[in-house]
């Protein structure tokens, strides 16, 4: 057995008094598992009902669960909040360091609350909590060099992660976002300015603890099952030889990429972007998150020459995925893959959701075409298809918040379209820009009938690849099988573990062995009642701040561009959503 004796143990910390306190929650770990399960708990006792996400009592809750450091590719940590970009749940999961420093800490859950008079930073560790004046770090133009700072102040030992916001996070952009270990991200839907809001530029925890495992012939045994399957298996060699950028390719073939803001669903130049080319010409070196064995984490190298001499040159590693190809390339029309890595690189350089981002230039780009803005708005940028240049200046003047224009466009593309018009290609779910899939009904149901309006919540792009095998489909068969998955990826992460692994973690009697050797009891059929149950929790909270089936609406654009199953019915996804407000608020 691993003894689970910190799992239950939950570190609040309120930045304004400057004060922590520990409080063992074995009550919610029992019931929930841990992850997703515990931290909806938390925010919904935490979290005021209808607070302005950026007030001080908007709580930030990171949560891991009992498999992180005990299993492989148990990786993640959760983080829960009221989202400042679409006003009800805020979930964003991130890799890299986190969960297990957190776990190794000696605790499942963190709850920040309050917000500091100045600038600060704070450091685990252990069961220590020490405030750090950051004032001297706020305001600068890129978030590496305050994580480097941060990084050689705190001497501290054991399993460390730093957490830290960019400028996007200062100035409280509404998609700004958390970076950790510098190429991962707790990415969508506004962490980032949720730690603004509070002046908190990060968090940096350490920790040192064991786990302890009394039955280690039975550990042994699954551990390697489960090892085996992740260095075998051919759906996680995927990720590791040419990761997500893999879907360049087969969604342009398949006729479902997005481009020049879904005027079109292939590029001409997708070979030159797409994964196999970048892996050839730019690919640096692969890196893994904590206890992952699949490392999909590719860095590929940017060479630049500085601008005061040609023969000078600086070279940077540049995480790439799939979202960003998309969002930075494909709906941009970037012809080249340096540029693409260029526009990532400000991005990141913000700290700020490359998907929103994208997204949100794409359509301020057809808005210019069609004359509906001019540079009277864009101050004097003349927005472009492949025009890089063009896209780095608005990038900085959304930072700058230069004018009107651009303080819109640092609220997201439904927020901008509703002063400035476009909203019949402002392409967001629930107010959350989309991402990289227009291949049928299901992938856009997903978007929109989801906790966190994410494709990773219920992949419906693959049950549009399956209706492509079925003559007729109807919408309440989708919206089903929509929630029936995502009823299942709600146990995963509440365990943590890695999305990219679902097809070695899906099995519900392998978690119910797993989670025995740990001392909890939940059989097959009970994980899927909790899963269903916590799904249900989810929108408890949505509902109580104002979500509404109702009011979910998609821009003309996807029922104009055709999609591999075909053009889009407005009819049905209308009854698709008549019958999910049915079934998920029942």
């Amino acid at each position: 057995m691993v003894y689970q004796d910190t799992i239950s143990r939950v570190l609040y910390i309120d930045v304004k008094d400057k004060k922590f306190w520990i409080t063992d929650r074995k009550d919610l770990f029992d019931k929930y598992i841990g992850g997703t399960g515990v931290a909806t708990q938390l925010l919904l006792e935490e979290c005021p009902m209808g607070i302005d996400p950026l007030s001080p009592d908007n709580p930030i809750i990171f949560a891991v669960g009992p498999l992180v450091g005990v299993f492989p590719l148990a990786s993640k940590t959760v983080a829960m909040f009221k989202s400042p970009h679409t006003g009800d749940l805020g979930e964003s999961h991130a890799g890299g360091r986190s969960a297990i420093a957190i776990r190794l800490a000696g605790y499942g859950a963190i709850v920040i609350k309050g917000a500091s008079d100045f600038p600060v930073y704070v450091s685990v560790q252990g069961n220590q909590v020490f405030f750090k004046d950051a004032t001297t770090l706020w305001g600068m133009n890129s978030s590496l060099t305050p994580a480097r700072i941060m990084r050689e102040r705190e001497k501290g030992a054991g399993y460390r992660t730093i957490l830290r916001i960019g400028p996007a996070g200062e100035k409280m952009i509404s998609y700004a976002c958390v970076v950790s270990e510098t190429y991962r991200h707790f990415g969508r839907l506004g962490l980032g300015a949720v730690f603004g809001s509070k002046k908190l530029k990060g968090i940096i925890i350490s920790g040192k603890q064991s786990l302890k495992v009394t039955d280690s012939k039975k550990y042994k045994q699954l551990y390697k099952q489960i090892y085996d399957q992740a260095v075998n298996s051919e759906v996680m060699r995927k990720y590791h030889d040419l990761g997500t950028p893999i879907n360049v390719m087969a969604l342009n073939n398949l006729g479902g990429l997005p481009t020049k803001n879904l005027q079109q669903t292939s590029f001409e130049q997708a070979k030159e972007i797409s994964g196999e080319n970048i892996a050839e010409k730019y690919l640096g070196k692969r890196i893994a998150c904590a206890h992952c064995p699949t490392a999909c984490v590719h860095l590929a190298n940017l060479r630049e020459s500085y601008k005061d001499s040609p023969y000078f040159y600086k070279t940077t590693y540049v995480g790439y995925d799939y979202e960003p190809l998309f969002s930075l390339g494909t709906m941009l029309g970037i012809e080249n893959a340096k540029d693409i890595l260029i526009l990532i690189e400000e991005v990141e350089k913000y700290a700020m959701d490359a998907m929103s981002a994208g997204v949100i230039l794409a359509w301020a780009t057809e808005m210019f075409e069609k004359k509906l803005i001019s540079t009277v708005e864009t101050a004097g940028v003349e927005p472009a298809w492949n025009n890089t240049k063009a896209y780095v200046d608005m990038l900085a003047k959304i930072i700058k918040q230069e004018n009107d224009f651009y303080k819109a466009l640092g609220r997201g593309v439904v927020y901008a379209s509703e002063i400035y018009g476009g909203k019949e290609f402002a392409l967001a779910h629930g107010k959350n820009e989309m991402s990289g899939y227009h291949t049928g009904p299901a992938s856009h149901l997903g978007y929109l009938l989801s906790a966190r309006h994410s494709h990773l919540c219920n992949a419906g792009y693959s049950l549009d690849q399956s209706l492509l095998m079925e003559k007729e489909v109807s919408p309440e068969e989708i919206v089903d099988k929509l929630v029936e998955e995502e009823g299942v990826r709600q146990i995963l992460s509440s365990l943590v573990v890695c999305f990219f692994s679902r097809a070695i973690y899906k099995d519900m009697n392998l978690i119910s062995e797993l989670l025995a050797l740990m001392g909890i009891k939940y059989s097959a059929e009970d994980l899927k009642r909790l899963g269903r149950e916590i799904h249900s929790e989810k929108f408890k909270f949505k509902l109580r701040e104002g979500f509404s089936f109702e009011n979910l609406k998609l821009a003309d654009r996807v029922y104009e561009t055709k999609a591999p199953t075909g053009y889009i019915s407005r009819d049905y996804i209308e009854r698709a959503l008549i019958y999910a407000k049915k079934i998920i608020e029942k």
